[in-house]
């Protein structure tokens, strides 16, 4: 585990933050390993709308965390590569697994009385389908999509109304993602981010962000939290 600048308390071996009352999570990448998947969709949809050829896939998953008619206006492609690429997304999602430890992780933080909340690139609708599908979805006090905000990440307004919606202070609150712009939206929010490193993410990536974690597992969440007892 890898810290900068977030404020511990505790001994040495003791690294924990009593002040935080909620966490906002990222979605792929982060809670679900999806990069099969979106792999396929991509590869599907450019088949479809654009014609033979490689597709660009590792340019989209430089711009991941973004919403996806942004990353198609960055990269120059058409938006109609939407319609096919969430079809597909759809039809794929059985395939979709959750990254090891975060059922757990998630039953924990709850259990201590810390909210919960997604921030996803992906539409809210979207989001809300697959963590049900993976069977998490009633471990969060809201999901948030790229679609349901003014501006998608990397601007602030997702993890601003995670924020409102639990109630919560900027200083209360981390953001977790696997992404630069993640992390870009956890800082323009005024929240602590914390870079989710087992993704598929360049790790060189995030941490030329100067996050203030960095986690190597789900489980190291858990030395960032204060140990509330459960009732």
């Amino acid at each position: 585990m890898e810290y900068s600048n977030l404020p511990l308390t505790g001994g040495p071996d003791q690294r924990e933050d009593p002040d935080v009352q909620a966490v906002v999570f990222d979605m792929d990448g982060v809670l679900v390993d999806s990069f099969a998947v979106m792999r396929e969709a991509f590869t599907i949809a450019y088949a479809e709308v654009v014609g033979a050829g490689p597709p660009p896939f590792q340019e989209y998953n430089r711009h991941l965390g973004r919403y996806f008619p942004d990353i198609m206006r960055i990269m120059g492609l058409p938006l109609e590569m939407e319609e096919p690429f969430v079809r597909e997304s759809y039809r794929l999602a059985h395939r979709v697994t959750m990254f090891e430890g975060i059922p757990d992780l998630l039953t924990s933080l709850r259990g201590r009385g810390i909210g919960l909340a997604v921030a996803t690139g992906k539409s809210g609708a979207r989001a809300r389908s697959l963590l049900d599908k993976v069977g998490i979805l009633a471990l969060f006090d809201h999901v948030i999509g790229g679609d349901e905000v003014p501006r998608a990440k990397p601007a602030p307004d997702m993890v601003l109304r995670a924020l409102d919606l639990l109630d919560v202070r900027a200083e209360q609150a981390l953001m977790i993602g696997d992404a630069v712009t993640d992390l870009q939206s956890a800082r323009a929010a005024g929240v602590r981010a914390v870079a989710a490193l087992w993704g598929e993410a360049p790790e060189a990536d995030l941490l030329a962000q100067h996050p203030d974690a960095a986690l190597h597992s789900p489980r190291e969440l858990h030395e960032l939290l204060p140990r509330v007892p459960v009732h």
